[in-house]
């Protein structure tokens, strides 16, 4: 006899695990089925390691540079091997969380490879046994996986995906990133800090193309100062390794190709969806471009089946995947939720210096027709910038000029990956100009450049 649930779901990342526990408490009888480790790609090996990996690197940075603070750090140095270590134990310290909160909430779990076999029927097969599931609702939260290149295959030695970029088994001394999204430019200012010799190619004319072009264009200067060599508008026409090392074939904007000699690589450019061998396609479930069509609550063309996350397509985020869940399960409850919508997502890079923005840029309210009012404020106009010794970066805020609506905010500098979650609640109240300029806000912040950027917009800029 087949186990019966209110809700099955396929896959325990950020997603699957936090619509689990929301339909926990929404009364639904509820299982969830993990192939790998409960917290799926981003507690294990995404999100939070890497994280801890850039903490390590952020403080390794500051002790190198303690002078400029009045302290003296003399022979300053780092095991590799305890890094890593330390990263892991983040990681292993969260995966025992979500395991908790799984048992908290009267969640089953079932270890192994899930499949859906009909309607409202799964198996997960774990070695020689399997078990079959039934459900009534079944969510799809099975991620996605690092996109390979046809002639740079991974092999965890000399070329690296992400996962083997937080595992090293060296310390690369001259490093090539392929790709220069959120992914690529993290773990080139790593490793650039921990001290790699370190080259980002990008077939795009610009670094992380999805920013604000001034947010690229600020970012370029940085990394370049940082001793990183970005090479924009460039291919890869192969790759070769060796014992020694990979020879890397680039061809240039000029279209001429050169071999360039590295230790190791590192392949960011996007990601796969993980539908294959699922049973998506015994339903019948619909996909575009290899990720599953849903609408505002998550729901496929089959009814009683539903995906989030990864799986469904852009943004590749760990918070809209968890939204998306919360959304779903609590439609299925029926509790009537707003429809989930992708307006008002923030972005986030944890280089160094950080990246973070929501809503429209500046080229692409402009593309929509808006007449704008844009304000910026640099880091060096702010008092704790300067005391903190971070006074590299801006703040910029995009409005309506006709309603003064707020569009869009960019930044780049020291923690606004913080910082953003302000615009992020002020759009989600669709909160205007007049109520920012009238809000209070504490001094000494970095804050505070949150609010003269949006005072800049309308002339008022205090401090620049």
């Amino acid at each position: 006899m087949a186990d019966t649930f209110d809700l099955v779901i396929l896959g325990s990342g950020p997603g699957g695990y936090v619509a689990a526990i929301r339909a926990s408490q929404l009364g639904l009888k509820t299982a969830i089925i993990e192939r790998e480790r409960l917290g799926g790609i981003c507690l294990n090996w995404g999100c939070i390691p890497t994280k801890a990996l850039l903490r390590t690197s952020e403080i390794y940075h500051y002790m190198q540079n303690a002078e400029s603070y009045g302290l003296s750090a003399d022979n300053v140095s780092f095991d590799l091997n305890k890094v890593v270590e330390r990263s892991r134990k983040v990681a292993g310290q969260l995966n025992a969380g979500v395991k908790g909160l799984m048992k908290k909430n009267k969640i089953q779990v079932f270890e192994g490879v899930g499949a859906l076999t009909g309607k409202g029927k799964l198996t997960v097969k774990q070695g020689d046994k399997t078990t079959e599931l039934e459900a009534k609702h079944i969510i799809v939260a099975t991620g996605a996986r690092a996109r390979d290149l046809p002639f740079a295959k991974a092999d965890g030695e000399r070329i690296w995906t992400y996962r083997h970029a937080m595992v090293p088994p060296e310390m690369p001394t001259k490093l090539l990133v392929i790709g220069s999204g959120a992914i690529g430019v993290e773990f080139a200012s790593f490793y650039n800090d921990m001290g790699a010799d370190v080259t980002i190619v990008e077939m795009l004319p610009r670094i992380l193309p999805v920013e604000d072009e001034e947010v690229s264009a600020f970012m370029d200067k940085a990394l370049t100062k940082q001793g990183i060599k970005l090479l924009v508008g460039t291919g890869l026409e192969g790759i070769e390794t060796s014992a020694k090392g990979v020879t890397a074939k680039i061809k240039g904007k000029d279209g001429k190709v050169t071999s360039e000699e590295y230790s190791h690589v590192i392949v960011a450019i996007g990601i796969v969806p993980n539908t294959e061998n699922i049973g998506i396609d015994t339903l019948g479930i619909e996909t575009e471009r290899g990720h599953i069509k849903v609408d505002g609550y998550a729901r496929t063309n089959v009814e009683g089946i539903y995906a989030i996350g990864d799986v469904t397509g852009a943004p590749w985020l760990a918070h809209k995947a968890s939204h998306e869940g919360i959304v779903c399960v609590e439609a299925i409850a029926g509790l009537k939720p707003h429809p989930f919508e992708k307006w008002n997502i923030p972005g986030c890079t944890y280089s160094r210096p950080q990246v973070a923005s929501v809503g429209f840029t500046e080229a692409k309210a402009k593309e929509a027709g808006y007449e704008l009012k844009v304000g910026k404020f640099p880091f060096i106009g702010n008092g704790k910038a300067i005391a903190l010794g971070e006074a590299e970066g801006f703040v910029k805020t995009v409005f309506d000029a006709k309603t003064g609506e707020l569009l869009g905010a960019h930044m780049v500098g020291a923690e606004v990956t913080e910082l953003i979650q302000g615009y992020v609640v002020a759009r989600q109240l669709e909160t205007t100009e007049a109520e920012l300029m009238e809000t209070v806000f504490a001094h000494p912040t970095l804050s505070e450049m949150m609010h003269e950027s949006v005072l800049g917009a309308y002339g008022r800029a205090i401090h620049f």
